[in-house]
C-alpha cells in the first residue's frame, strides 16, 4: 500500500472521523505531486499507482486528480495520459451518479475546480452516497474505466469530504470543452477513455452540442467544394473537442462523405496537415490526427467565414 492508502485505510476509509482529515490531507497531497511526476515519465504508475481521491459532498461527487487545474480553462494542459486518466474519471463519476442521457447541452453538469491551487477537481452532482458504498463502488467504478489504458496504472479511492474541503467549482471553458465531450460521452453510453467508443458517439454528441445544425451541409453551405471538405473536417473535430487529448483515425476524416467527396476529403486531410492546421500523432499502425492549437485563430477563421489562411493549398479549390 502507498502511504495514502494505508492511512485511508486504517482511518476508516470515506467514514473517517475529522480528526484524521489533516494527516490524510497531507498524504493525498503528496499522492498528487506524486501521480503528476508519473505521469511525465513513459510509464506511469508501475512503481506505485497514480492515484485520485473521490469523496461525496453535500452538492455531489468531487474527484481530485493529479492532473493540472488549468486544464479547466485550457485542454492542451493535459498530455493524452493524463487527459485518458481525466476521462476515466469522469466516466466512473458518472458511474457513480447516474445522473442519466443529457437532453441537451445545458444538460451537462460536470464542473472543474482546483485543489491547492494546482490539482484538477472534478465535480458532478449526485444523491447522497454513504461512506460504506463509496468504499466498495469507487475504486470498482474508476477500474472499469481504467484498467485498459495505455503503460497507466492508477487507482481511486473514497475520502471523506473534509479531506478536499470546500472546492470553488465552475463550467468548463468552451462550449466543445474536452471535459463537456467526456461527459456527455459516458451519460450516451459510452466510454470516454476509449476513442473507438468516442468515435462511434460523435454524431449523437455533435447532435446534443448542437441541436438543430445540419451536418450534411457545409458552414454557410460553401460552393467550392475542397473548401467546404475542408470547413465541414475542422468543425466536425472542433466539435468534438479534438485539439490533441481527444484525435482521431485520419481515414476518419472521410466520414459524413458520400462518392467523389470522400477521395476529396482524404487530399484535403493531407493539406491541412501539410499547412499545419492538423497535426499528427503517430499511433500503432494507424495515423491519428488532432486540431493545432497553435493555429486556433486560423482553424477557427476558416470554419466560420471561410477564410483560406496563408500556406494551405487546397485541391481543385479555387482558393
Amino acid at each position: 500500500m502507498t502511504p495514502f492508502a494505508a492511512a485511508l485505510e486504517e482511518a476508516g476509509g470515506a467514514g473517517a472521523s475529522a480528526a484524521a482529515t489533516a494527516r490524510l490531507r497531507d498524504l493525498l497531497l503528496a499522492a498528487l505531486r506524486h501521480g503528476r511526476e508519473e505521469l511525465t515519465r513513459p510509464r506511469s504508475g508501475y512503481g506505485t499507482p497514480v492515484e485520485i481521491a473521490v469523496a461525496a459532498g453535500p452538492a455531489g461527487l468531487l474527484a481530485a486528480t493529479p492532473v493540472a487545474a488549468t486544464l479547466r480553462a485550457d485542454p492542451e494542459q493535459a498530455p493524452e495520459r493524463a487527459w485518458l486518466l481525466v476521462a476515466a474519471t469522469v466516466a466512473a463519476l458518472v458511474d457513480l451518479a447516474a445522473p442519466g442521457p443529457p437532453m441537451g447541452p445545458a444538460d451537462l453538469l460536470l464542473a472543474a475546480g482546483e485543489l491547492d491551487e494546482t490539482f484538477l477537481v472534478l465535480a458532478l452532482p449526485c444523491a447522497p452516497l454513504d461512506p460504506g458504498t463509496l468504499d466498495e463502488l469507487v475504486p470498482l467504478a474508476f477500474e472499469d474505466h481504467a484498467a485498459g489504458l495505455d503503460r497507466l496504472r492508477a487507482r481511486a479511492l473514497a475520502v471523506p469530504a473534509a479531506v478536499l474541503g470546500d472546492v470553488a467549482v465552475r463550467e468548463p471553458i468552451g462550449a466543445g470543452h474536452q471535459l463537456r465531450i467526456a461527459e456527455a460521452v459516458a451519460r450516451l453510453g459510452g466510454r470516454p477513455a476509449d476513442e473507438r467508443s468516442v468515435e462511434e458517439h460523435e454524431d449523437a454528441v455533435l447532435a446534443l452540442l448542437e441541436p438543430g445544425a445540419d451536418r450534411r451541409v457545409a458552414p454557410h453551405a460553401d460552393p467550392d467544394p475542397a473548401l467546404r471538405v475542408a470547413r465541414r473536417i475542422l468543425q466536425r473535430l472542433n466539435g468534438m473537442g479534438k485539439w490533441g487529448g481527444y484525435h482521431t483515425d485520419f481515414t476518419h476524416l472521410a466520414r459524413g462523405f458520400a462518392g467523389n467527396d470522400r477521395a476529396l476529403a482524404q487530399a484535403v486531410g493531407e493539406a491541412l496537415l501539410d499547412a499545419g492546421l492538423l497535426a499528427e500523432k503517430p499511433s500503432v499502425g494507424q495515423r491519428h490526427v488532432f486540431l493545432n492549437p497553435r493555429r486556433a485563430a486560423d482553424i477557427h477563421r476558416l470554419i466560420e467565414a471561410g477564410a483560406v489562411p496563408s500556406g494551405l493549398a487546397l485541391p481543385h479549390s479555387r482558393a
